[in-house]
């Protein structure tokens, strides 16, 4: 079974210590790419030397609300050069958070709007962040218009979901699913159409319910094509191949 996970902070400092033997756990577990979305623009270089000889895993370059503190005006223009120069597979990860208190939400949406007109000027797929902000950002990409992309970790409701896959975005879905108490995130995992649905780890945060509070890393992706395959009682091998082949359009890769 071949995996794609959508969403990956393998740059993280958690991973200092052992990211030789995650990746290669990853690989052992099927998982052909991962995408490993920046945070801020001190990380930039980095990530790019961390993916440069590595065809499976691709860099996305942004600033993620989350961030916000450490972000600069003139951090926009350095943000075009590296779309220009290094041809990243997204634009992220960036977005709005509006669950973290002391962020402040004009500011946010500064940053937000400027890097969803990047997206379009590049003709690259978004990936977004949304807490507590689905609205705002499905008003937003209908705004800019001429987007794609993503929003991940996605906990919003079956109408919203229905308004980013008619806006040209896909949902990702992570070890939230895996927790009983999900019970909205599983009904909609259930009956969603497969062609609209990316898997994800977001490691090393957010582990799936037999990792609970421990680092998440990429080979977990594979628990969670599981637990979609038993919500929804389809066969493993066949959400991997359409959730794979989902991924591969959006950030053009190889399948």
């Amino acid at each position: 079974m071949r995996l794609i996970d959508s969403h990956c902070h393998l740059d993280a400092a958690e991973f200092d210590a052992d990211r030789d033997a995650v990746i290669a756990r990853a690989r052992e577990a099927g998982v052909a790419h991962q995408i490993i979305p920046a945070v801020e623009a001190a990380g930039w270089s980095a990530l790019r030397t961390l993916c440069r000889d590595q065809p499976d895993l691709h860099p996305a370059y942004g600033l993620h609300p989350m961030y916000l503190a450490r972000h600069r005006e003139e951090h926009l223009d350095e943000l075009r050069e590296w779309l220009a120069n290094e041809r990243p597979v997204a634009v992220g990860e960036c977005g709005l958070d509006h669950f973290v208190g002391d962020l402040d939400p004009g500011i946010q949406r500064h940053y937000f709007e400027a890097q969803l007109r990047l997206a379009r000027e590049f003709e690259l797929p978004l990936i977004i962040h949304a807490r507590r902000a689905v609205d705002e950002v499905i008003a937003a990409v209908r705004r800019v218009g001429g987007l794609r992309g993503v929003v991940h970790s996605f906990s919003g409701s079956p109408e919203q979901a229905r308004q980013l896959w008619n806006a040209g975005f896909l949902i990702g879905l992570g070890g939230p699913v895996t927790y009983e108490r999900a019970q909205r995130l599983r009904g909609l995992v259930a009956a969603m159409p497969l062609e609209h649905l990316l898997l994800e780890t977001d490691a090393p945060d957010q582990p799936d319910a037999a990792l609970r509070g421990q680092r998440n890393e990429p080979a977990r992706v594979s628990i969670i094509c599981r637990t979609i395959a038993q919500l929804r009682g389809e066969p493993e091998d066949d959400i991997a191949a359409v959730t794979r082949g989902n991924a591969a359009r959006l950030f053009g890769l190889a399948a």
